[in-house]
């Protein structure tokens, strides 16, 4: 018989893209306020694989990955989405947003992000948000899954989060958690 735990910590990942590079500052800003010290941050990125945000949001869109320091429960991931969905309604102009965070967590075998929408793959959180899985880990190296977003799948990006990863794995240690 299995017996229930809770489960270790996760490192909380965003994304945030916009077409107002200032804007993807001041936001971060915001959550940081809330989550804490920023570790990791992606050099600016085009987030150019899909024009599928193109007529709400404008064009081109930039893009940055973070991580953040301290870690957090992984069950908080659908309030969190909750949050970062307040943050973009914060700035909207004529009713479309300005800016998309997507936050996710990663753990030592996965990436996980949360969304708002069903899918096969996704799992249901809470309060209308479920888990993507986007990435799993094997043999040394995050691997995309036959439905992971295109830009999740580049190698460059899968080596940014590796390194997350990474520095999750010496911290968990140096903490203790596992």
């Amino acid at each position: 018989m299995s017996r229930p735990h809770e489960p270790d910590h996760v490192k909380l990942i965003l994304s945030l893209f916009s077409p107002e590079r200032a804007l993807i500052q001041m936001a971060l800003s915001e959550l940081s306020d809330l989550y804490g010290r920023v570790d990791r941050q992606s050099p600016e990125l085009l987030f150019d694989r899909t024009k599928y945000y193109k007529k709400e949001m404008g064009w081109p869109l930039y893009r940055r990955f973070i991580s953040f320091e301290e870690l957090v429960p992984p069950d908080c991931l659908a309030e969190i989405k909750l949050i970062t969905n307040q943050v973009e309604r914060r700035y909207l102009k004529d009713d479309n947003r300005l800016i998309n965070i997507d936050p996710g967590f990663i753990s030592p075998e996965r990436l996980i992000l949360a969304t708002g929408k069903n899918y096969i793959h996704r799992i249901y959180l809470s309060k209308g948000i479920y888990a993507d899985l986007t990435l799993i880990f094997e043999r040394g190296s995050f691997v995309p899954l036959k439905w992971t977003y295109r830009d999740y799948a580049d190698p460059e990006i899968i080596e940014f989060f590796n390194g997350i990863r990474e520095g999750y794995m010496k911290q968990r240690k140096r903490y203790e958690i596992i």
